[in-house]
């Protein structure tokens, strides 16, 4: 009996300090340090909640850029379904949703070069990609120039300023973040 009441108020304090002060203590510390990653990285205009820099969107109209392709369940980026599509390579399920996504954005995009980028006709393991590398927007920057009755550079120069390097240069890869580059392109639309 002498070992149960050590062992129980053990318990109680470790409770106390890992179920209650230490989630305390790191919400605390993560809105005081990283106020905006800690609330979701969320982009605003005007004071309206636009989206997340972290989640994709599905951008379907011709005047906006396209993300990668979203396998997620019900509907394309639903942040509650996230997953990819788990399709294998040898699957021809695959091959079919490959070649179809293929021949909408040739007919999508006639002005682009023939080949088409890979992470533009395949999912990602998440479903919710929210970024490109610059080749994949730069491949859709002729179709959104015409739809918005702007010049290619002036689109071009949106890509380049929306692109985000990484601190160093082999730790990762140039990418453009999609629902940014659309916002900016209403916002320039706006002027």
């Amino acid at each position: 009996m002498s070992l149960i009441r050590p062992a129980f108020l053990l318990l109680l304090l470790m409770t106390l300090i890992t179920g209650g002060l230490y989630p305390l203590v790191t919400t605390a510390l993560g809105q005081w340090w990283f106020k905006a990653q800690a609330n979701g990285s969320l982009i605003e205009d005007s004071g309206l909640v636009r989206g997340s820099r972290l989640i994709g969107q599905n951008f379907t109209a011709p005047g906006y850029f396209h993300g990668r392709p979203s396998a997620t369940a019900d509907t394309p980026y639903n942040p509650q379904a996230s997953g990819g599509s788990n399709l294998a390579a040898s699957n021809p399920e695959l091959d079919k949703q490959v070649s179809a996504r293929v021949t909408e954005l040739r007919a999508q995009n006639p002005q682009a070069e023939a080949v088409v980028p890979v992470e533009l006709i395949t999912t990602s393991a998440s479903g919710l990609d929210n970024n490109l590398t610059p080749p994949a927007a730069a491949w859709q920057i002729p179709r959104v120039a015409q739809a918005r009755g702007l010049s290619r550079d002036a689109v071009a120069k949106l890509v380049v300023e929306h692109t985000e390097k990484p601190l160093v240069d082999f730790i990762g890869q140039p990418v453009v973040n999609i629902v940014e580059l659309n916002l900016a392109l209403d916002a320039l639309k706006d002027n």
